[in-house]
């Protein structure tokens, strides 16, 4: 089941550190991207999505091609309704063409791993939603913790032929100290979401019709926002795209809003120092 509103913002992880060594060899072989331009306008916002079922994601692709909008996708290797996932070889060219239109990337864990509970100083509980251990809780260390996001840092590169940013996204940004102590300690730092920018898609569309989360996000959104939204939810049943983001898009622009990526936040050097 999906975690309430009011549970998905009390458990945003925020963390700024420094990078360290590891960050794996098809890093260091892969494209660097340029270095990060200011933001575009003095009222950025900055929209992310993470990956889903993927039924989606060409729309939301068309939509941003159209709408000339650049965003940081954070990816795992989900499970999709065509069966080889999220970062498998059917959606490979779909990350090619993101690639080269200019967004950025980042992982989300390869096997969309949920933390549940520390365990210990250096060992937490885990349970995976994707992959072959899906729904199986254990005890995780950090060089598997470490070897988890990285695996889909790694994958996002080869796909992409584009170095992957030192960022990272727990889900449902559920994190603890420790946890990302030892995140950081690898070279990934995390980056969750803004209040306001929890804009809804796997919320119950029964509950949270798609025009009420459109009317809410343009009330609410600020300069400097991180925004939230997914490439397909299994369980709602009025998809959240097309239907709100080509019109929270527009609505955002006619109130002086710009979009850009991670990496061109105010903030992004600090959080990645």
């Amino acid at each position: 089941m999906r975690p309430t509103l009011s549970r998905w913002i009390r458990r945003c992880g925020w963390v700024s550190g420094l990078l360290s060594m590891g960050l794996g060899l098809s890093h260091a072989q892969a494209n660097p991207p340029a270095p990060a331009s200011p933001p575009p306008c003095a009222r950025a916002v900055y929209l992310t999505f993470d990956t889903g079922h993927m039924a989606i994601a060409p729309l939301v692709a068309e939509v941003l091609q159209r709408q000339q909008v650049r965003v940081t996708f954070f990816a795992a290797n989900e499970a999709t309704r065509e069966g080889d996932g999220s970062l498998g070889p059917h959606w490979a060219a779909w990350w090619r063409a993101r690639a080269a239109e200019g967004h950025a990337f980042a992982s989300h864990t390869w096997s969309h791993v949920y933390w549940r509970a520390d365990a210990g100083p250096q060992a937490w509980r885990m349970r995976p939603s994707a992959g072959p251990q899906k729904g199986q809780e254990s005890v995780w260390d950090a060089p598997r913790y470490c070897a988890e996001i990285r695996r889909a840092s790694d994958r996002l590169t080869e796909l992409t032929g584009q170095a992957t940013l030192p960022i990272y996204r727990a889900p449902g940004g559920k994190t603890s100290p420790s946890l990302l102590a030892a995140a950081k300690a690898c070279g990934f730092t995390h980056i969750g979401w803004s209040p306001a920018g929890f804009l809804g898609d796997e919320l119950p569309s029964e509950r949270y019709p798609n025009a009420q989360l459109l009317r809410q996000a343009l009330d609410r959104i600020r300069p400097g926002d991180i925004l939230l939204a997914h490439l397909g939810i299994h369980d709602r049943k009025d998809p959240w795209a097309p239907a709100v983001l080509e019109p929270l898009i527009e609505g955002l622009k006619a109130k002086g809003f710009c979009f850009a990526t991670l990496p061109q936040h105010p903030q992004y050097a600090t959080w990645t120092r």
